[in-house]
């Protein structure tokens, strides 16, 4: 599972900045004022070998007692308690203050492992300017410049160094053949009802209330000789509707519990219909390469009216998980299940599904015969021979010339040759495409 980092600091130190630094986005608002971010942030990041997510919160006053600042507090609390890592950020040019103490207190209690780092640190001199944050009792100041991209990689590199050895928790279950079934959806839509009749007992608690499920519990579940791991996730608001801090934490874990399965059954509620939050959670399974079945639930609850409005709406914004199998349930009622796990078993092996060099090579052979990829000005590309690049999701490496030019029409059409031919239902399927390089290219004439 990956780590979380939370940063953490004073308003006003380069948090959101950092952010988004560490996740190559602009996804957090930044300006020269404090108390701009208010509520919780995350995003997704990589470092060498290391995919983490990492949380921005906003200001944090660990002793407000009330108004917008006690809130904001309350959440920045839920994101270190559940944080593998702390990055406690302070403002290099303004000095120790007050508060970086009240925060640093607070950090040394709960005995969290813990980077200190001085933002806005460029030009400076370590070890002179930077002295005075060494009683701030958290051990050695780390300058970075977040504006900049300065000692960004030192800084990651020590926050894993702190982290404790884990085994390959992934690797152990696919040698031990279990199949991680992620359930996903918005919240009240069924999935803690679905998986109590799998289970045939009320394991998890459900009641009529959006918000039921506060984490990601898991289930180990056997059926027919077929091991699986079932994970009931906390459903996934929009974000303007998530309001508790412990809600906030809720969505993390169910990112992450998407990340880390084998297949993701995405529920959608019949009675509401596709919403953007559902299209919201295809887009993050579909991003993350996960399979993935669909079922409509409370299939039973909804006139033939209704029935077609969700079809049409499926089709249409939920076109890009058109690979999905999709079924229409009841598991209340216990209608329709049996076939949904026909569906989790082949997607789960379409996505580790091994291709051989020749086979992928004759197959791309053939599709370019079939229709040739459109010339681009005075380029053709040319495609020459394929090979397998991972699994789970496939990946498939074309090799040639001129790949650059070729377009996302004939990326897809591609795609769609080699999902016939292996029969990969269920997964999505990547196509990289590496140009030879030109051995004349930086040679004069």
């Amino acid at each position: 599972m990956k780590p979380v980092l939370a940063l953490v600091g004073r308003p006003n130190v380069g948090k959101s900045t950092l952010f988004n630094r560490l996740t190559k986005t602009r996804d957090a608002i930044v300006a020269d004022f404090a108390g701009l971010t208010r509520d919780r942030h995350y995003g997704k990041g990589q470092h060498d070998q290391h995919d983490y997510i990492v949380i921005d919160t906003g200001g944090f006053e660990p002793d407000a007692l009330d108004g917008i600042y006690h809130e904001m507090a309350k959440q920045t609390q839920q994101a270190v308690s559940e944080a593998d890592i702390v990055v406690f950020i302070v403002d290099a040019r303004a000095g120790v203050s007050g508060q970086d103490h009240d925060i640093a207190k607070y950090l040394r209690r709960l005995g969290k492992p813990c980077v200190l780092v001085a933002n806005k640190a460029e030009g400076m001199i370590e070890g002179v300017q930077l002295a005075e944050f060494y009683e701030l009792g958290l051990g050695a100041v780390h300058p970075v410049s977040a504006s900049h991209g300065q000692g960004i990689g030192d800084m990651l590199a020590l926050a894993f160094a702190s982290l404790p050895e884990q085994t390959d928790e992934a690797a152990l279950q696919e040698e031990s053949g279990v199949i991680k079934l992620a359930v996903a959806g918005r919240p009240n839509v069924g999935k803690s009802t679905l998986i109590n009749v799998w289970l045939g007992e009320e394991r998890l608690v459900t009641f009529d209330l959006p918000g039921t499920t506060r984490d990601a519990i898991s289930v180990p579940f056997e059926r027919k000789g077929q091991k699986f791991e079932l994970i009931d996730t906390a459903g996934l608001r929009r974000r303007g509707q998530v309001f508790e801090a412990i809600e906030k934490f809720s969505v993390i874990k169910t990112l992450q519990a998407i990340e880390s399965a084998n297949v993701v059954l995405l529920l959608i509620d019949a009675t509401q219909g596709v919403t953007d939050q559902d299209a919201h959670i295809a887009g993050y399974i579909l991003e993350n390469g996960r399979a993935v079945v669909l079922a409509v639930n409370k299939w039973d609850a909804v006139d033939d009216y209704q029935r077609d409005l969700v079809k049409r709406s499926i089709e249409t914004r939920l076109q890009f998980l058109k690979f999905a199998n999709l079924h229409q349930i009841s598991a209340q009622q216990r209608q329709g299940l049996p076939p949904l796990w026909v569906s989790i078993v082949q997607a789960y092996k379409a996505a580790q599904c091994k291709m051989s060099t020749p086979v992928l090579t004759r197959l791309l052979i053939q599709a370019v015969q079939f229709q040739s990829p459109k010339r681009s000005g005075m380029f053709r590309p040319k495609l020459r021979y394929a090979h397998q690049g991972g699994m789970n999701p496939p990946v498939i490496v074309i090799h040639g010339n001129s790949l650059d030019h070729v377009t996302d029409a004939y990326r897809r059409y591609l795609e769609g040759w080699f999902r016939k031919a292996f029969d990969l239902v269920g997964t999505p399927l990547r196509i990289e495409l590496k140009t030879a390089r030109n051995p004349y290219k930086d040679k004069s004439a």
